[in-house]
């Protein structure tokens, strides 16, 4: 019983995280991106399964991602190369990071 509450609990989080997600021009992004707030996610990765996996605060496996480079800080370079393209990215909000994942075409 207990198990199933979980699941549901996790079940109702990624439902939550996955509505929050959105394309979000990387101008209106900046200001948490000045405040070191701004991971970015590899493509090959899903944003909201890592999004789900921070929320849930699931070390090993943001670790694992973290040492593969899959998940890390955005540059200087990423982010004036963003502002002059006008780019827009995927992005989500798990306090207090704001996870960016780039969208491909």
């Amino acid at each position: 019983m207990i198990e199933k509450l979980l699941q549901q609990d996790r079940d109702l989080a990624r439902a939550k995280i996955n509505s929050e997600t959105a394309k979000i021009p990387w101008k209106e992004l900046q200001r948490y991106f000045a405040g070191g707030h701004t991971l970015l996610i590899a493509t090959n990765l899903d944003l909201v399964d890592v999004a789900c996996a921070f929320h849930h605060d699931e070390v090993r496996i943001v670790g694992t991602w973290t040492d593969k480079h899959q998940v890390c800080a955005v540059t200087a370079d990423q982010a004036k190369n963003w502002f002059d393209n006008d780019d827009s990215l995927w992005a989500v909000v798990v306090k207090p990071w704001v996870l960016l994942q780039i969208i491909e075409h």
